[in-house]
């Protein structure tokens, strides 16, 4: 089902262009690009939440030590990454 939503004029006149270029419908740019923002956002909000972890030095080291005890479980024979 369409909902409509309003959006401003340089952005319908940039979902045009994109169509025109790309061929496809401006309903699926619009979804790639939404798509886009909901994991670049999830990706910030994971990075914030690791440079809070790291500034808990105790706490750091517990995540760093957890993170090394799942290493070992890969045995995927590769070297092991300094981080």
């Amino acid at each position: 089902m369409a909902t409509t939503v309003r959006i401003s004029p340089h952005s319908h006149h940039l979902l045009g262009e994109l169509s025109r270029v790309t061929g496809s419908p401006m309903t699926e740019i619009l979804d790639a690009a939404l798509e886009g923002y909901r994991r670049q956002r999830l990706l910030d909000q994971a990075n914030a939440a690791y440079q809070v972890l790291a500034t808990d030095a105790p706490a750091w080291d517990a995540y760093r030590q957890e993170v090394e005890s799942l290493d070992a479980t890969a045995s995927d024979g590769l070297k092991k990454l300094k981080v």
